[in-house]
């Protein structure tokens, strides 16, 4: 059994050598679908984390005029924080906004000397409100465009940034369609060429296969070559494929970290996650070229 078992590796490896070329082609395409496997996980991951720094630094900031008293801000602060979306409050006071619009502006000194010549403290407090979803700073809007509160707040500032969000994830919607695309491109081609590689492989040893056959070689004795075949090509693809990945990430990590306010998001991913990526691509790649092999076994190796 243990001699039989050497001897398929054997010819596994003869049929390999053989068709060099082709079993070079086979691992070129494995390799770029498993690669474009991991852009699309690539992709939403950094999507993600891109939406979730957006939705960290949205706030809606509320300006109350400046002859609010501290009992009608107590209130109103009250009144906010009764929402049960909210998830801080932060109150600036008058002194700390003026300090906060000095240093805003103090390389324009024409607005800090328009300022002195008002005399008086113009800026009233003001609330900076933040929510885990941004979707709900307009119950806060409703809340604060009551008539009860018209004469306590000067304005509001709430940029509409859940466009911005929408527009990022649209333009990442594209990509991994296009990425799914490619994908399946590759997917197919692949197919092709495994099918293509051991059809040939077949054709040039139909004589070998009629003599193990007359010599009454058991069916595992013949096929059992190619499902070696394809268990090497998937196994070679799957290591070059995530040697590729281990690289990009590495190198594409220090552009997104300032962007993401994180460092190594794609890295450390992959290295918690390795063993589950692995084994799903190699499930993945492994079931199509046994498929597909076995699909050109049909013709010469009938059981």
């Amino acid at each position: 059994m243990l001699t039989s078992f050497w001897r398929v590796i054997k010819f596994s490896l003869l049929d390999l050598g053989r068709n060099f070329s082709l079993a070079c082609m086979t691992i070129l395409v494995l390799t770029l679908l498993l690669i474009s496997v991991n852009t699309l996980l690539g992709v939403r991951l950094i999507t993600q984390a891109g939406i979730k720094v957006i939705k960290q630094k949205i706030d809606l900031s509320i300006y109350l005029k400046p002859s609010v008293t501290n009992n009608e801000i107590k209130i109103l602060e009250e009144k906010i924080k009764s929402i049960p979306e909210v998830k801080n409050v932060r109150l600036t006071s008058r002194e700390q906004a003026l300090e906060d619009f000095k240093a805003q502006y103090q390389d324009q000194p024409e607005i800090i000397a328009a300022l002195s010549e008002v005399g008086d403290n113009p800026l009233g407090p003001a609330f900076v409100v933040k929510t885990d979803d941004p979707k709900d700073y307009e119950k806060i809007v409703l809340l604060i465009s009551k008539p009860e509160y018209a004469n306590l707040i000067e304005d509001k500032t709430f940029a509409d940034t859940q466009t911005a969000i929408e527009n990022i994830t649209n333009i990442t919607a594209r990509i991994q369609e296009f990425a799914l695309a490619i994908s399946f491109l590759f997917g197919l081609i692949a197919v092709t060429i495994v099918y293509t590689t051991f059809r040939v492989a077949i054709y040039t040893e139909r004589l070998e296969i009629g003599i193990k056959k007359l010599v009454g070689a058991n069916n595992w004795f013949i096929r059992g070559p190619y499902l070696i075949e394809a268990i090497i090509l998937s196994t070679i693809s799957l290591g070059i494929s995530l040697g590729a990945m281990w690289a990009a990430t590495r190198a594409i990590d220090p552009y997104f970290a300032p962007l993401l306010g994180q460092a190594n998001l794609l890295t450390n991913y992959l290295s918690s996650h390795i063993l589950l990526v692995a084994g799903f691509e190699y499930v993945v790649v492994l079931f199509l070229t046994i498929f597909t092999s076995a699909m050109a076994m049909r013709q010469y190796l009938k059981a």
